[in-house]
């Protein structure tokens, strides 16, 4: 863990709950073998998904628009952090610099990372929350075959719900 309180994470991907059909954003622990599933809502899965492809549009897209909203004012996005899992629900705050200060703005985990994937911000995720959702895996995913990995990602997801992270 941390000496913050504060691990960094990265992107691993984005799956389905198969007996839900919503979207799990997965994030890993860097240079561990764990990642925190966040169940999140098919608008912010797509968001995410595109800006990972790089799909480019003509106009910008919700998450785009506040990109744009803060660097006009001025602002840039430095991080994003998940902050706490309270009654299932995980929390999350985008610490924006602007003017010599950093403010928090309270969201939740899917806007937060759709948004750090456009701003190039950081994203970390509170010890303790880490500890209390992760999944551990024995060996590393990047070292397994895909197909290996999709199977446990799939096995997992068979016996866990919601409601597992209590």
């Amino acid at each position: 863990m941390s000496a913050d309180g504060f691990t960094r994470m990265s992107i691993y991907g984005i799956n389905l709950d198969l007996f839900s059909s919503s979207p799990i954003v997965i994030l890993k622990v860097e240079d561990e073998n764990r990642y925190l599933p966040i169940w999140i809502g098919q608008p912010e899965a797509r968001s995410i998904l595109m800006k990972l492809q790089n799909q480019e549009f003509s106009r910008p897209l919700t998450h785009d628009l506040a990109v744009n909203l803060v660097s006009e004012l001025g602002g840039s996005m430095v991080k994003v952090t998940v902050t706490e899992l309270r009654d299932q629900t995980f929390f999350a705050v985008i610490s924006v610099e602007i003017d010599g200060r950093t403010v928090e703005i309270d969201s939740r985990p899917s806007d937060a990372i759709a948004l750090a994937v456009r701003a190039g911000a950081e994203i970390f995720a509170a010890d303790d929350v880490i500890e209390e959702a992760a999944v551990v895996f024995e060996e590393a995913m990047e070292e397994a075959p895909e197909e290996e990995v999709v199977d446990k990602f799939k096995d997992w997801m068979n016996r866990v719900s919601p409601e597992d992270f209590k």
